[in-house]
């Protein structure tokens, strides 16, 4: 309801006739004039144009004020979808402190938007009797109002572009996050189809099973989504399935391989311990051989290779019978266990049995012809000479001294020689060492001299 402007007391006393007279008492432009200013409503005409232009100034700072108001709401709304995208993402003190700034920058916003709507609430800019005064008043709050709105918001522009790294991150999780998760699903759904394809061709594989059966809860955990779980977690969790379920999928695919190549394995060793019976009964003969013609410190370390060899190829043989049973029970990582430790078994064997055969024909060569072991040893230890002079006029002593013992060791290697009943063994392990120590001071010497290039 619009009020009507308060008359004063003399307008109430005085009558029609009285208005009248005073008009015919005035000046005819006078006369023309006031008609139209009684028939505007009294008096307003003398003072409407002022509160007029002050009304219009106040609805325009109240119009500026809306806008501006509009704006940091707006802004903060779509602040706060990338506050929380890193927050979903990222748990580091960067992002909780970028976290926290936010909050402090919403309750300074909701203090100057407070001020903006008390201001709008406070002036009624519709009324009809409003003066100019109140308008100017108006126009005063409104345009504060919407400069605190102004100066918050540029706080805000300048808090979201410090944003920018942070979430930049967090994006690049969440666009990663979907593909992760859809990789994570299609790795178990061909691990199981890879699973039922081995199953069908007649072979177990109940240890694939259980692992696959395991990532189950996993997948129910993906499927309920990074907003319950978090997105750091979920992704770390699709990318283990999907590691996970790609391992069962390759093992499965390589089971019909693994039970022939296991079959195989099975037969070699088994034909590779029975030939190793066969050679270990002929180590008898060679130590017989051994103590006849040399002295006891060439064969003595020896002497037990047989019986150690019989005993070996049992324990083999044992493991190559429990290795057949996994193998038909389909316990195919037991299966492979056992055969390596056969094939263990039997290189030992193998090696023990060798070392008799190759000390004879050794102590035989040495035997027959000392000077080609002394001649042997003499160029490695004149080798390594030559290279310590190489640039120098005097070897370093770092080089020489090992060198000059070695020969002072391989003289008193071959004065073993001279007695009645030579220790030709002593005597090829002091000449082999003597070789070993100049390839030392040959591999010093060029690491030095490489690393000084």
């Amino acid at each position: 309801m619009t009020a009507t402007p308060p008359q004063s007391d003399d307008r109430r006393r005085r009558t029609p006739v009285h208005d009248t007279l005073a008009l015919l008492a005035l000046p005819l432009v006078a006369a023309l004039v006031l008609p139209a200013a009684f028939a505007g409503g009294g008096t307003r005409r003398w003072f409407g144009g002022r509160a007029e232009g002050q009304r219009a100034e106040a609805q325009a700072a109240k119009d500026a004020a809306a806008a501006a108001f509009y704006e940091l709401d707006t802004a903060q709304r779509e602040l706060k979808i990338s506050i929380e995208t890193i927050g979903a993402v990222d748990d580091s003190p960067d992002a909780r402190r970028a976290i926290a700034d936010f909050e402090a920058l919403g309750r300074r916003i909701d203090e100057v938007s407070h001020r903006y709507i008390n201001a709008v609430d406070a002036h009624d800019l519709d009324r009809v009797d409003l003066e100019a005064s109140a308008a100017s008043r108006a126009r005063a709050e409104l345009i504060a109002a919407k400069d605190e709105l102004t100066r918050v918001k540029g706080e805000l522009d300048r808090f979201g572009q410090s944003l920018g790294p942070l979430l930049g991150k967090a994006e690049t999780q969440l666009a990663r996050l979907a593909p992760a998760v859809e990789r994570a699903r299609q790795a178990l759904l061909a691990a199981s189809n890879a699973l039922d394809a081995v199953r069908a061709s007649g072979l177990k594989a109940d240890d694939l099973a259980a692992r696959l059966a395991a990532l189950a809860p996993e997948l129910t955990k993906l499927n309920q989504g990074a907003g319950q779980h978090g997105v750091a977690q979920t992704l770390e969790r699709a990318e283990r399935v999907a590691r996970e379920a790609e391992a069962v999928r390759v093992e499965a695919e390589r089971l019909p391989e693994r039970a022939t190549e296991i079959d195989h394995r099975l037969v070699s060793l088994r034909t590779r311990a029975q030939a190793l019976t066969t050679r270990a009964g002929q180590v008898e003969p060679v130590l017989s051989e051994l103590r006849r013609r040399f002295a006891a410190a060439c064969w003595q370390d020896l002497q037990h290779v047989p019986e150690q060899a019989a005993e070996t190829v049992r324990q083999a043989e044992l493991k190559l019978r429990e290795a057949q049973t996994a193998r038909e029970a389909q316990r195919w990582p037991d299966a492979a266990s056992l055969l390596s430790t056969v094939r263990a078994l039997l290189n030992t064997t193998d090696e023990a049995v060798s070392a008799a055969g190759d000390r004879l024909k050794r102590l035989n060569a040495v035997q027959k012809d000392p000077q080609q072991e002394i001649e042997r040893t003499r160029f490695a230890i004149r080798d390594a000479q030559r290279l310590a002079m190489t640039g120098r006029t005097t070897p370093d002593p770092r080089h020489a001294r090992p060198l000059d013992e070695s020969v002072a060791r391989l003289e008193r290697a071959i004065g073993t020689l001279a007695g009645r009943h030579p220790d030709y063994w002593h005597f090829l392990t002091e000449t082999e060492a003597v070789r070993q120590t100049a390839a030392r001071v040959v591999a010093q010497i060029r690491e030095e001299r490489g690393a000084g290039h």
